[in-house]
């Protein structure tokens, strides 16, 4: 390990740093991480796992109601029981893998990690230093620069509620407002959505957003589009928010779900003289900064790539893989012949997790019907299977086929389009062609064997609507 305490230090505690940890700490490589909140990051506490979590009684209720009478009444949810069994189960997840990590070797480091060189991170005026550094610090919550800051919460906060606002109004038009519209209008509460365009989603299929929208509509969310909004005040009767127009609003309780920034600051970039711009830190096909040792990882990087939690956990086992790489000829295992290659990222999904779910990968069906020699065809799988798919009849797909009627893209509405996405990403990445997909037998009469079927005749290029 030469003159150096550790092999690799990690800054930042995320899925783009702790994969990558314990597959070099599995090698012998001494591995220290550094985390200022909590171990495991963003997703973990604050983002993918609570919300989750906090959805599935209101799906288990948007089931029921797709049955219709069936059912004589409906459960309530308890929004403080719900909030209690979030804190019971996601609360102690960090301390776990804190636990975990301590356990396998890795050295854990309270504090903020600030760069000093190339080889020495700064902790609490105590320097430590490292042979590579890897730079995960994520992202955070866009701040509104406006009257009334002060007043406005976050994804965070609004996960961790102990009581559902009478009132609750939700400001930008990504996904983190779709989805906590979708669960909030479930619990009573009169919800608002303030965008400052004149649509929300904007990455994803629109005419499934539209869908989408108009069903949250219908339900009782009220949209307000193209709305910039100027301030927040505190009135009487609650708080106000205001444009420099005629619009006004009044409300309990403000979510700004503007969209997340880089950590880039604080962190020692300018005393190595590592470069970055707005979207993050800048990295070379080898996920290296403009200094070869030190790399970056997940959202806190510059990048095309989608800012999403499987991408940060596939670039942190990359860079796992390409540092053992780099010092295979002093190792003796399997990856000493390791050829360090350009990262290659795979077909990527993603969900918006709202109620119901819409889901991509691929080629989208924009790009598609605007290149030749790929066509887009529908399926409208809640209605044609429609008890299997447990009578949500307007759940439905769109594929993208090429030429040969291989899959290449797809976007999914229904409430099971998380799950199905990821079988539509096995068939895109391997290729598979209709007759491959037709040799497979899966488990019977469950859903998703109706969908892959359906799926299988269109990819046969067989014209038929079951």
């Amino acid at each position: 390990m030469s003159d150096f305490q550790y092999d690799v230090i990690y800054i930042g505690s995320g899925h783009a740093a702790w994969h990558g940890a314990l597959l070099l700490n599995k090698f012998k490589k001494k591995v220290a991480i550094i985390e200022k909140d909590r171990i495991s990051g963003t997703c973990t506490n604050y983002g993918c796992n609570p919300k989750i979590l906090l959805e599935g009684p209101f799906e288990a209720i948007e089931s029921m109601q797709h049955y219709g009478d069936i059912f004589s009444n409906f459960p309530e949810v308890s929004w403080p029981k719900l909030i209690e069994y979030k804190q019971k189960t996601i609360n102690p997840l960090h301390e776990d893998l804190e636990s975990i990590f301590k356990e396998q070797g890795i050295d854990i480091i309270k504090g903020a990690g600030q760069l000093v060189d190339e080889n020495t991170v700064l902790v609490d005026g105590k320097e430590y230093t490292s042979k590579y550094i890897v730079l995960a610090t994520g992202q955070r919550s866009n701040e509104l620069d406006i009257e009334g800051n002060q007043l406005i919460h976050y994804s965070a906060d609004f996960l961790d509620l102990k009581d559902m606002p009478k009132r609750i109004t939700f400001i930008g038009g990504g996904f983190i407002s779709i989805e906590f519209a979708s669960i909030a209008i479930k619990t009573g509460s009169e919800v608002s959505v303030i965008v400052h365009s004149d649509k929300v989603l904007k990455q994803y299929h629109q005419p499934y957003v539209n869908k989408l929208i108009e069903k949250l509509k219908n339900e009782g969310v009220s949209f307000y589009f193209e709305k910039d909004i100027k301030s927040v005040e505190k009135v009487d009767t609650g708080l106000k928010i205001s444009d420099d127009n005629d619009f006004m609003l009044e409300t309990d309780y403000v979510v700004n779900a503007t969209g997340r920034i880089p950590n880039v600051e604080n962190i020692g970039l300018e005393n190595v003289g590592i470069d970055y711009d707005k979207d993050g830190i800048k990295v070379n096909k080898f996920m290296q900064t403009n200094f070869p040792n030190i790399y970056a990882s997940g959202d806190v990087v510059s990048k095309k790539t989608p800012k999403l939690t499987p991408t940060a956990t596939f670039e942190s086992n990359y860079i796992g893989v390409n540092i053992l790489g780099s010092d295979a000829d002093k190792l003796k295992f399997p990856l000493k012949a390791l050829k360090l290659l350009p990262i290659k990222y795979p077909a990527i999904p993603n969900v918006v997790y709202s109620l119901p779910k819409i889901a991509q990968v691929g080629m989208t069906v924009e790009n598609a019907e605007k290149k030749s020699g790929y066509k887009v065809k529908t399926i409208k799988f809640g209605e044609q299977l429609e008890f299997q798919y447990k009578h949500e009849t307007d759940a439905e797909m769109k594929i993208v086929l090429d030429r040969a009627n291989k899959l290449k893209g797809a976007v999914i509405y229904g409430s099971a389009a998380d799950d199905l996405v990821n079988i539509l990403t096995f068939i895109i990445e391997k290729k598979m062609s209709g007759r491959e997909l037709n040799k497979m037998i899966f488990a019977f009469p469950s859903a998703s064997s109706g969908i892959i079927q359906l799926l299988g005749i269109h990819m046969m290029g067989v014209e038929i609507n079951l």
